[in-house]
């Protein structure tokens, strides 16, 4: 099996793995609350969040664990992917999306087709996609610059909290919101809101990425650094270690 497919092979079972732990947890967490809503959205954060921590850490060293075309398409500005493995990472992140929400209607022997009549619309849904999108870029950003081994934590940290502090529950993701649209369960949301939650997200995610990259400090740059309490004045010499697309070090 060639690198490039082994990579969206991961991609597509990672997103798929996500999906159907999204929509399952959705679906077991309404049917046991009982009615009480934050009890159903408290069960889906748990769920989701673990599921990020390890498909994160057992597909990070083969794709990068991307699983959402938002991630994808910031790596792809930032010259670590090529045009076509961009192209090839959003196909198989979509495919296992769709593929995830189908197989947890069969596990909870649902009607295995549907769509969505989940509305999620008005513009403090398509804000609060913007600040989760955003929120979830510049933590996995900065986590590779200065934590890349806490990626798995971080990201799944994150989305645990931002279901809690956006009004829309922190979708953050192009492929899982389209996926999401086929699922008519607690998870779901209407078609009608789909594209304007995937634009939010595009949006906070290259809002993320300008902001990261505008905080990079070019090479032969005059600094004031402390080193053991002590202030300093430094000089970047070199690219940064931590930054594979060779973005220089910051400041």
């Amino acid at each position: 099996m060639s690198r490039l497919r082994q990579r969206c092979l991961a991609e597509a079972i990672g997103t798929l793995i996500l999906v159907a732990t999204v929509v399952g947890s959705g679906i077991m967490a309404e049917t046991l609350a009982g009615g009480n809503v934050a009890l159903a959205l408290l069960g889906n954060t748990i769920a989701t969040g673990a599921i990020l921590y390890v498909i994160i850490t057992i597909f990070g060293p083969i794709s990068g664990a991307h699983f959402n075309p938002a991630v994808s398409l910031v790596m792809r500005l930032r010259g670590e992917l090529t045009t076509v493995g961009f192209g090839l990472y959003v196909l198989a992140q979509i495919a296992g999306g769709i593929a995830g929400s189908l197989i947890a209607h069969a596990m909870f022997d649902l009607e295995i087709l549907q769509l969505s009549s989940n509305t999620r619309s008005g513009l403090p849904q398509y804000f609060s996609e913007i600040i989760a999108t955003f929120g979830l870029l510049l933590t996995i950003l900065l986590g590779l610059r200065f934590r890349a081994e806490a990626i798995p934590a971080l990201v799944g940290f994150y989305i645990t909290a931002a279901y809690w502090f956006t009004a829309s529950t922190s979708f953050a993701n192009p492929a899982v919101t389209i996926a999401r649209t086929l699922s008519d369960t607690f998870s779901g949301i209407h078609y009608g809101d789909t594209l304007l939650f995937i634009g939010a997200q595009i949006i906070g995610a290259t809002l993320a990425m300008a902001l990261v990259n505008a905080d990079l400090a070019e090479v032969g740059t005059d600094l004031t650094s402390h080193i053991v309490g002590v202030e300093r004045e430094v000089k970047v010499i070199a690219p940064s270690p931590y930054d594979p697309a060779g973005a220089v070090m910051r400041g």
